[in-house]
């Protein structure tokens, strides 16, 4: 079973950074694609950054000029720097994995158990 291990949550002012990091416990798994969603209390887990083993990338409009995501293939570890954060930005942040399931023909999905960002004002 694979499990995806975040950490570089924490509690920041306005217009501070932080640095998430997720590694896959699993040498052996190769994901096609990873990132960070994240929920803030009373609204839906939403997409903050993916990127692919293409190099494809794509961000949330919020987020966008802000953070940045970035990936250790070899390491099978996934980054998202975050910069100038805002109050909007305090949410509960999951790391994400994908695979393909060439039996069923279907996208596999794996989550991490969420670390907390809280942005200050």
């Amino acid at each position: 079973q694979v499990q995806l291990v975040e950490s570089g949550g924490g509690l920041v002012q306005a217009g501070g950074s932080l640095r998430l990091s997720c590694a896959a416990s699993r040498n052996a798994f190769s994901p096609s694609a990873m990132g960070w969603y994240r929920q803030a209390p009373g609204n839906e887990r939403e997409l903050v950054a993916l990127i692919t083993n293409g190099g494809r990338i794509n961000y949330a409009d919020s987020v966008q000029g802000r953070f940045t995501i970035s990936r250790d293939i070899a390491k099978n570890t996934v980054y998202l720097q975050m910069n100038s954060l805002k109050p909007e930005d305090t949410a509960v942040y999951y790391c994400y994995a994908e695979t393909w399931n060439y039996v069923s023909n279907s996208r596999v999905h794996y989550w991490g158990q969420g670390t907390q960002v809280t942005v200050s004002s």
